[in-house]
C-alpha cells in the first residue's frame, strides 16, 4: 500500500495528532481531517466536526475581530489553555484531549484540504458526514461513541445527520444552529436574505481547495490552509457553487430548500439545542424548533443565553456544560445530568445583565398570553382594542410607525415566542413587512444588546412577505403561525388583507417606567444610536440587522414594494402585538 504523501502523526503539546488524515468517501474522493487524541492507546469517545472553514486556519488569524472580542469579554479563555489549535466555530482539542476525548475536525468537500465541488449545505455533503462519524466510531483508538459540537455551519449539520441514525452517533450539540434553510436565514418571511453575499466573500472563498500558495498558513505545520495545490481564478470558480445567487434561483420553499433542511421528526439522538437570544436573523429559530419539534422521547435539553454568537461557546460557561453532557452520554459518567432540568435560560436584563434560571418545558407553562392591540389613533399599545375601525398609512420603504405601551407600571418579564397580527392594504400587489419588538428607558433611549452579530440588536424581528401570508393550519399556533412559502397570492391593491407574523423568540425583563414599542415598516431595522468602534469595523456590523439584510433589488422591486401601506386596527380590524409574559 502506498505512503499517503501529506498524512503524519505526532505527539506535542501532551496530545497525539495526526495533521490530514484521509477518510475515504463513498465515490472514491478523500475528505481530509486532523485527529487529536491521548497519547496513550486506549478507546475514547470522539467530538467531530464537519464544515467550510478550513481545520487549518488559525481562529486569531482568520477571525481576528471575533477573537479578541471574545477574549476580552472573557478572559477565562486565555488561561484555560495555550489556544495554539483553537478554530473557528469548533471545539478546543486541548480542553477536551487531556479530558479522554478525541478530536476530529474534518474540511468539507471543496473545502480546506478536502477536494471536490463545493456546495455548502448540499445533501452531499450530509451523505459525507455520515460516513465521516462511521470511519470515527469505528476506529481501534475510538470507544465507538460519536458526538458532535459545534456552532453555526457545524450545528446546522448535526440536526440533518442526526436524523439518518449514523450508528455510532451517541450525542450531538448543535450550538446556534439553524435547521430550516429557507425560514431560517434564506428568506425571512418570504423575503430574500442578503446574508450569504458577505458570508461567501468573507468567509467560504478565502479557504476553497485549491488556493494553495495563496491562503492563510496553519501556524502549526507551516503549511497552506486551502490544500497543497494551487489552483488559477477559473478553476475554482468552476468548482463550486455561487452560494447566494442558487439561494435566488429558489424564492419559494421547495425540494431545493427541504434538501437542505432537517426533518426534526426523525432525530432520536441526545441533544443539547443552544440558542442565542440575540441571533435574530439566522439560528434560535431553528435552535427553539429543535426542542420542541423533535420527538417527546428523545432525550433533549434546551439552554439560552445571550452575547455574541461565538463568546458563549468558548467560555468558561459553555465548555463546562458540554463536558457535563458529554461526559454523560459518550462516557457513561453518573454526573447527575439525568436530573437536569430541560431547559436552562439566561435571562436577559438591561446592562447586558443575565441571570440563571432552570424550567422544565418550554414555551414556559405559566406564560400569560397577551395581546396588545395598535391604537392607530393614538400610536400606542393598548390592552383592550379600538371599537371602531381606523387606520394609519406609512410610505413604505421610510420609517414606518411605530406604537407604544405608556410607562409600565410594574416590571415585565417576557419570554418566549411572540407573534403579530396585523391588517394592512397596500397602493400595490404586494408588501413586505419587518416588525420590531423595541424597548425604550424612561429617558426615551432604546435598549439594544449585543447580539448574535451586530452589537445594536433589537429586542426580537419578524418578517413577512404579504403575498406569502396563507398560513398552514396544521403546523399554525397562535404564537408561531407557519407559512408554507409555496406561492405568491398577490394583494388586490386598496384591499385590507390580513397577515400573521411570527417574531423570533426572545427574553427581556423590562424595568418599571420603561416602554414596550412595535414598529412595523418596509425595511430593515436601523439602530438610531452612536456606534462602538466594534460597531464601525466588523464586517456583519450594521446597525443593528449583523448582516441580515434585505435589499436585494431583483427581490424587492421599488415598483412593488415602494408603495404606501395602510394599516388598519380597532373593529373588524383587531391589529395586536402577541406578548409571553411571565408572571
Amino acid at each position: 500500500m502506498a505512503t499517503d504523501p501529506h498524512a503524519r502523526t505526532e505527539v506535542r503539546d501532551g496530545m497525539r495528532i495526526t495533521w490530514h488524515q484521509p477518510i475515504a468517501m463513498d465515490d472514491g474522493l478523500i475528505a481530509r481531517a486532523d485527529v487529536y487524541r491521548p497519547v496513550e492507546d486506549g478507546p475514547c469517545p470522539v467530538i467531530l466536526t464537519y464544515g467550510i472553514y478550513g481545520k487549518g486556519v488559525a481562529y486569531q488569524e482568520g477571525y481576528p475581530k471575533q477573537w479578541e472580542k471574545m477574549v476580552a469579554d472573557h478572559p477565562e479563555i486565555l488561561t484555560m489553555s495555550s489556544n495554539k489549535y483553537q478554530n473557528w466555530e469548533t471545539t478546543d482539542p486541548e480542553l477536551w484531549v487531556p479530558h479522554g476525548y478525541a478530536v476530529v475536525r474534518v474540511d468539507s468537500r471543496g473545502a480546506g484540504w478536502t477536494p471536490g465541488f463545493m456546495d455548502p449545505g448540499s445533501p452531499r455533503e450530509i451523505e459525507d458526514l455520515y460516513q465521516c462519524i462511521e470511519w470515527a466510531g469505528t476506529q481501534a483508538w475510538s470507544n465507538g461513541k460519536v458526538g458532535m459540537l459545534g456552532i453555526s455551519y457545524y450545528a446546522s449539520n448535526q440536526w440533518r445527520v442526526a436524523g439518518m441514525h449514523p450508528p455510532h452517533l451517541a450525542a450531538i450539540i448543535p450550538w446556534e444552529g439553524q435547521n430550516d434553510r429557507y425560514r431560517d436565514s434564506g428568506y425571512h418571511g418570504g423575503i430574500l436574505c442578503e446574508f450569504q453575499k458577505l458570508w461567501a466573500k468573507h468567509q467560504v472563498v478565502n479557504i476553497q481547495y485549491g488556493r494553495g500558495e495563496h491562503a492563510r498558513k496553519n501556524p502549526n505545520t507551516g503549511e497552506s490552509v486551502a490544500g497543497p495545490v494551487t489552483l488559477s481564478e477559473e478553476e475554482m470558480a468552476k468548482n463550486r457553487v455561487d452560494a447566494f445567487e442558487a439561494l435566488r434561483k429558489h424564492p419559494f420553499d421547495d425540494e431545493w430548500h427541504r434538501s437542505r433542511s432537517a426533518d426534526l421528526s426523525l432525530v432520536r439522538t441526545p441533544l443539547l439545542t443552544c440558542a442565542n437570544w440575540g441571533g435574530q436573523g439566522i439560528h434560535p429559530r431553528g435552535n427553539f424548533n429543535g426542542f420542541t419539534e423533535t420527538p417527546a422521547d428523545t432525550p433533549k435539553w434546551l439552554e439560552v443565553h445571550g452575547d455574541s454568537h461565538w463568546s458563549m461557546f468558548s467560555s468558561g460557561y459553555g465548555v463546562d456544560l458540554q463536558k457535563r453532557f458529554f461526559d454523560h452520554f459518550l462516557k457513561g459518567v453518573d454526573n447527575g445530568w439525568d436530573q437536569q432540568p430541560a431547559v436552562q435560560l439566561n435571562i436577559r436584563k438591561p446592562g447586558e445583565k443575565f441571570e440563571l434560571r432552570h424550567e422544565n418545558e418550554w414555551p414556559l407553562a405559566r406564560t400569560q398570553w397577551t395581546k396588545l392591540y395598535l391604537d392607530t389613533a393614538g400610536m400606542a399599545l393598548a390592552h383592550a382594542p379600538l371599537p371602531e375601525s381606523r387606520a394609519v398609512d406609512y410610505e413604505a420603504m421610510g420609517q414606518g410607525l411605530t406604537f407604544s405601551t405608556p410607562p409600565l407600571e410594574q416590571e415585565t418579564e417576557i419570554t418566549g415566542p411572540i407573534a403579530a397580527r396585523l391588517f394592512i392594504s397596500s397602493s400595490t400587489a404586494d408588501a413586505d413587512l419587518f416588525v420590531i419588538l423595541r424597548v425604550f428607558d424612561a429617558q426615551g433611549k432604546e435598549l439594544t444588546f449585543m447580539g448574535s452579530t451586530d452589537p445594536n440588536t433589537p429586542i426580537a424581528n419578524g418578517w413577512l412577505r404579504a403575498s406569502h401570508r396563507r398560513l398552514d393550519p396544521q403546523r399554525s399556533t397562535p404564537y408561531r403561525p407557519y407559512h408554507p412559502h409555496d406561492r405568491a397570492e398577490p394583494l388586490t391593491p386598496g384591499e385590507v388583507h390580513e397577515c400573521q407574523v411570527e417574531i423570533v423568540t426572545s427574553c427581556i425583563v423590562v424595568p418599571k417606567g420603561w416602554r414596550i414599542a412595535l414598529t412595523v415598516r418596509g425595511k430593515d431595522y436601523e439602530y438610531e444610536g452612536e456606534l462602538s468602534d466594534f460597531a464601525k469595523t466588523f464586517h456583519y456590523g450594521t446597525r443593528g440587522t449583523g448582516g441580515m439584510t434585505h435589499n436585494d433589488p431583483a427581490n424587492r422591486p421599488a415598483d412593488l414594494y415602494g408603495g404606501r401601506v395602510t394599516l388598519h386596527s380597532g373593529g373588524a380590524h383587531e391589529s395586536y402585538l402577541l406578548l409571553p409574559i411571565i408572571p
